[in-house]
């Protein structure tokens, strides 16, 4: 699961009629630096030498770190499951020729770079969720869209015919996967998200 493609805007243009722009260079940063290497690993100074910008123009847009972690979460990690998970299963003809293409599509990409960073969300869960609220409540909302939008495409190929069914369904699919993630990565090694994989074509209906 990466982060969601855009065009780069040049520094200088960034910096003198493109603020969000700028804003953008800022939280593709973040995202990039909490994920590979934790978010309290992270200093701000780190952030902003990636994104080319001024300490000022910096401040201007995040005033703190939780701000501009919030904001990665809501924004980037939230967008990063909606095209990787939410997007494909609901376009699928089914849900579980969906989850199925993205689990194949998430392997082959983990094995073409040959690392194995983790799931965005599932490292940035188990860093902030257990110390600060507003951090829980934001990775809280991004799981809790994920499940719904499973779910609904779980419902409306008729895999199941009950929203609470489809919704342990949906739960079921999500925890598989971020506990093979994060196997996969204690391992570097796909093989935990091939055996889930495998169970979830076996599995689902």
């Amino acid at each position: 699961m990466s982060a969601p493609k855009r065009s780069p805007a040049s520094p200088a243009r960034s910096r003198s009629n493109d603020p969000e722009g700028m804003r953008n260079r800022i939280l593709d940063a973040a995202f990039e630096a909490f994920v590979t290497r934790g978010y309290h690993a992270t200093a701000m100074n780190d952030i902003r030498d990636l994104a080319g910008v001024s300490g000022g123009a910096f401040a201007h847009h995040f005033p703190s770190k939780k701000q501009l972690g919030l904001a990665v979460l809501k924004e980037r990690v939230a967008d990063a499951v909606m095209q990787s998970w939410i997007v494909p299963v609901q376009q699928a003809d089914t849900a579980k020729e969906g989850i199925l293409a993205v689990m194949t599509a998430i392997i082959d990409e983990l094995s073409a770079k040959a690392k194995v960073t983790g799931c965005p969300l599932n490292n940035l869960a188990h860093e902030l969720s257990g110390g600060d609220r507003d951090f829980q409540v934001a990775c809280a909302a991004v799981f809790d869209r994920w499940q719904d939008g499973i779910a609904g495409a779980l419902l409306r190929d008729g895999t199941v015919h009950e929203a609470a069914e489809a919704g342990r369904l949906a739960g079921f699919v999500i925890a598989s996967y971020s506990g093979a993630m994060a196997m996969a990565k204690s391992r570097q090694d796909t093989g935990a998200l091939c055996d889930c994989r495998a169970m979830f074509d076996r599995m689902i209906p």
